[in-house]
């Protein structure tokens, strides 16, 4: 018996309501299809969703079930910048994949369909498909265009550092704002929006080669259709989402991270919905499956093109040709076939083609946006997770947007209680060559693991601190991020690690090919490690007990329930 019609025998009153609506008798009978989509005028990411879940809901009626909408809408990351709208980023999260339990709970579904684009909402959602263990497909929302002169959101934060120390004009920077997003969509880089969109795909919980079609395209609109169609047929099927995702399904992923250069952000959501599918994953197998991979994509912020052209060059079924040695090809998908027959089916479909004739327009090649796996731009991934007296538990750097002068450095601690006052010191040039910039209590403790993408603009914008210094911290980066970055830092400095302890010209030695983040002197002398842990265990004694800054509200339940940086910062 489908699931609707055990609580639909449980319920006397849901007939009655459902027909309120406009549902007729026979609609009662149906596979019942819950439409969940993020849309909303939240921000261009969500904002054409409503549309594409009117398709999908059409054609999953058209297909013998009776769909209904529900909305859980995100925030914009980008929106939120620069404020203490940040904090409510990762909590959000959360929140989303509640309402969506909440919505499926409440009403019996045979089948999801669920529509998301960017930061949040793609894992928030995948998150709830794990935790209701439902047959569930996705319909990742797409990419929007670059502007003029391929201008995409991510520049934005190093031209308004360059403003603000009068290296462009009013006019130049306003201009810069005005043309970087013009339509809706993800934003045009391997951020974290791309990449959780990538992720959902790789994961085998979307359609072949749905992720990052451009966001107003034709192509997106049918995909949305066909993942109608395709979640009746998974209804009739029973065939639920833990019976597609599995281990193999997250080492897939994780494999294709390494190839696109993805997000660190990835480093938190993947535990987080690993943990929702019941299987034991933490963020420290990005390092040990990255060692060695081949890192293929060209796509901005460590490579060089915007990333509507992603798709165009065949997507994530490319990518995945060109590591399908790495693969797990027997992993299953929403199809109802493995991840290799699909690869199989779209090459006998002309899919591979058909994305090159409209690459081929814009005068580009596919192996200028993604490498073959024989010539690729890396062979070490793109991820390192760092450990030493300074993380204990580990902290992540994105080492292919790290210029190799810095993968090895002695550093001069300059720590700062909040992002603010660390920008403030860049901007006004009292950092210098040499410091490790430590910006702490941002964790998802301290303040909800905000973005210290702020920073990481202002540092990359100055050619001599991006080569030269490093910038560590509890919290976390944009997905647009790049230079030496590194976050995640565990355990967090609201919790008590050891990065709260950290005072003014300690020494700091950074290792990344050694996985080494080390206090190595105090007030600017060389001590042994004994000697750091006794200066340490001093200041220990004297650090008093952190208290969240929230006294009620969502952000008071995250920071006292999150776990830690590197487990996924998920709340029980």
């Amino acid at each position: 018996m489908l699931e609707s019609q055990k609580v639909r025998a449980l319920a006397p009153e849901m007939d009655s309501l459902k027909m309120g609506m406009g549902w007729t008798t026979d609609d009662l009978e149906k596979p019942q299809i819950l439409v969940e989509a993020t849309a909303g005028d939240s921000h261009p990411g969500s904002a054409h969703l409503l549309s594409l879940s009117e398709i999908a809901r059409n054609a999953a009626d058209v297909a013998g079930g009776k769909a209904a909408r529900y909305f859980a809408t995100d925030i914009c990351d980008g929106i939120a910048q620069g404020h203490d709208g940040i904090n409510y980023s990762l909590a959000s999260r959360e929140t989303i994949a509640n309402l969506i339990e909440i919505h499926a709970k409440a009403s019996g579904f045979d089948a999801g369909i669920f529509l998301s684009g960017c930061d949040k909402s793609v894992p928030a959602q995948l998150m709830a498909i794990g935790r209701l263990n439902m047959p569930a497909i996705m319909v990742p929302g797409g990419v929007m265009d670059a502007g003029p002169d391929m201008l995409t959101l991510e520049q934005i934060g190093a031209y308004s550092a360059m403003h603000r120390r009068g290296e462009i004009s009013d006019e130049q920077f306003r201009y810069y704002k005005h043309h970087a997003c013009p339509s809706c969509g993800a934003c045009s880089f391997m951020g974290t929006a791309s990449t959780m969109q990538i992720m959902a795909e790789s994961l085998g919980l979307t359609l072949p080669g749905a992720a990052l079609m451009s966001a107003t395209s034709a192509n997106l609109r049918a995909m949305a259709e066909h993942a109608g169609t395709q979640a009746v047929e998974l209804a009739r099927r029973g065939l639920r989402a833990r019976d597609i995702v599995t281990r193999k399904s997250f080492e897939n992923a994780i494999m294709v991270h390494a190839a696109i250069s993805g997000s660190s952000n990835c480093l938190i959501h993947i535990p987080a919905i690993a943990r929702e599918f019941e299987i034991p994953l933490d963020a420290r197998i990005f390092d040990t499956m990255h060692r060695g991979a081949r890192y293929l994509l060209n796509i901005r912020p460590a490579g060089k093109w915007p990333a509507q052209f992603f798709w165009l060059a065949g997507g994530v079924p490319r990518v995945m040709e060109e590591i399908k040695s790495k693969l797990h090809l027997d992993a299953l998908t929403v199809t109802g076939k493995t991840l290799g027959e699909n690869l199989e089916s779209l090459k006998k479909s002309g899919f591979f083609e058909a994305c090159e004739e409209g690459l081929a327009r814009s005068g580009i090649q596919r192996e200028d946006v993604i490498r073959p796996f024989t010539m690729p731009l890396g062979n070490d991934g793109a991820i390192a997770v760092l450990y030493g007296n300074l993380a204990p538990q580990g902290a992540v750097v994105k080492h292919s947007a790290v210029p190799r002068a810095m993968w090895k450095a002695a550093l001069r601690a300059r720590p700062f209680d909040s992002e603010e006052e660390a920008i403030d010191a860049i901007l006004k040039r009292r950092i210098q060559p040499g410091d490790a910039v430590i910006i702490r209590y941002e964790g998802p403790r301290g303040s909800g693991m905000p973005e210290m993408f702020y920073t990481t603009e202002a540092i990359a914008s100055d050619p001599v601190l991006a080569a030269s210094i490093a910038l560590i911290t509890d919290g976390r980066f944009s997905g647009a991020s790049k230079g030496p970055a590194i976050g995640h830092v565990s355990p967090e400095a609201a919790s008590g690690g050891p990065i709260a302890l950290v005072e003014e010209g300690d020494l700091i030695e950074l290792d990344i090919a050694a996985r080494r983040l080390e206090i190595t002197g105090i007030a600017g002398k060389p001590l042994t490690p004994a000697e750091v842990e006794t200066v340490f265990a001093a200041r220990r004694e004297k650090l008093p007990p952190w208290k969240t800054k929230y006294t009620r509200g969502v952000l008071k339940t995250f920071c006292e329930n999150a776990a830690p940086p590197m487990d996924g910062a998920w709340t029980n």
